[in-house]
């Protein structure tokens, strides 16, 4: 893994929009079937917004019917922190970028083979690059 990137609430803020600033900073929710990649189809990999880690490949990514982009495996497990959530009165498995910290989504289990788990990830969390 590469060396944590830190960066000042106001660097963050400056160079994200402010949905991307909000989920990833601040652990905020995109409405659902809003995100630019809940229904996005093409081959390549999604990236961390804030520093570009590679988070999860097209090929895993799954229609969950739930509004967000959905994955059933991460690219890479050791890129992505799990953390215990307990907000809003529930218990949930945050899931966060190794290398800034950034809030992507949540994992649940209920996702299909090979893994039964479902990576809900919120699409202002993610850049993508297309497949060459």
């Amino acid at each position: 893994m590469t060396d944590k990137i830190v960066k000042t609430d106001a660097e963050w803020k400056a160079m994200l929009d402010g949905m991307q600033y909000q989920v990833t900073r601040h652990a905020a929710t995109e409405r659902a079937f809003t995100g630019q990649y809940w229904d996005h189809h093409e081959p390549g990999i999604y990236t961390c917004v804030c520093c570009n880690t590679p988070l999860f490949a097209s090929d895993a990514k799954f229609d969950s019917g739930c509004g967000w982009p959905s994955y059933f495996e991460p690219l890479n497990p050791a890129n992505v922190i799990e953390v215990v959530d307990r907000s809003h009165g529930m218990l949930r498995t945050e899931i966060i970028c190794a290398v800034c910290d950034a809030h992507l989504g949540h994992v649940f289990p209920d996702g299909p083979p090979p893994t039964g788990l479902r990576y809900c990830i919120n699409s202002a969390s993610l850049r993508f690059d297309p497949q060459d």
